[in-house]
């Protein structure tokens, strides 16, 4: 019997960082009951132009939003300004480029880039700046921006991206529970911990004892 949770999801999309205590209450659960979670960059958006001062306006209500309903903290001063090209790949593919050289301290890359987007307003598109943040996550900086700048982890991010749409998944974030190549849905979109802690340990219960 083989069984994982799958969380896919964009380090720039702010129910996911909404949801990033839920998420990890719920993969601490899973381990605590031997089973691992794989972490899928699902690409929110990509971009080629700056945000005009409208979209930008819609985005800053979202995470008010977001803020209201999780009490994730954001910072709304000076986030995403004049120039502001909103394309989650690179984010993404920094996630897949820490995954496939520690897979463990990818997670924490993860935290980083998010707290660096919403709680610093920094720019997480520039390779520079990923580069940087994996540096502070324990990450060798030579290593990773050569994993980054890779064509094998940009072929990867792209065939994550695939296997999300291919999947349906239409929002993040996502969690999948995979039993056996069976997928089971836990949650698509924000639900609090309350919700969702039991319905994970039915499923745990059920694949564990198995």
């Amino acid at each position: 019997m083989t069984a994982r949770l799958l969380y896919v999801m964009d380090p720039m999309c702010s129910w996911c960082w909404g949801f990033a205590p839920v998420a990890e209450a719920l993969i601490r659960q899973a381990r605590e009951a031997g089973v691992d979670t794989h972490l899928v960059p699902g690409g929110l958006r990509s971009g080629s132009s700056a945000l005009d001062a409208s979209t930008r306006r819609y985005i800053l209500e979202h995470w008010q939003a977001v803020n209201q309903a999780t009490g994730q903290p954001f910072q709304l001063e000076g986030a995403m300004p004049e120039g502001f090209v909103y394309d989650t790949e690179p984010a993404c593919r920094a996630l897949v480029a820490a995954r496939s050289l520690d897979p463990q301290r990818a997670w924490t890359l993860l935290g980083m880039i998010q707290q660096a987007f919403y709680q610093r307003s920094e720019d997480v598109t520039l390779p520079v700046k990923l580069v940087e943040l994996a540096e502070q996550a324990g990450f060798d900086r030579a290593a990773f921006a050569e994993a980054f700048s890779s064509g094998d982890t940009r072929s990867a991010t792209a065939a994550d991206f695939t296997w999300v749409q291919d999947l349906g998944i239409a929002g993040f974030p996502t969690l999948l529970a995979e039993r056996n190549g069976q997928l089971a849905l836990l949650t698509n979109g924000y639900q609090a911990l309350g919700a969702l802690q039991p319905l994970l340990g039915r499923w745990l219960e059920h694949a564990v004892n198995a």
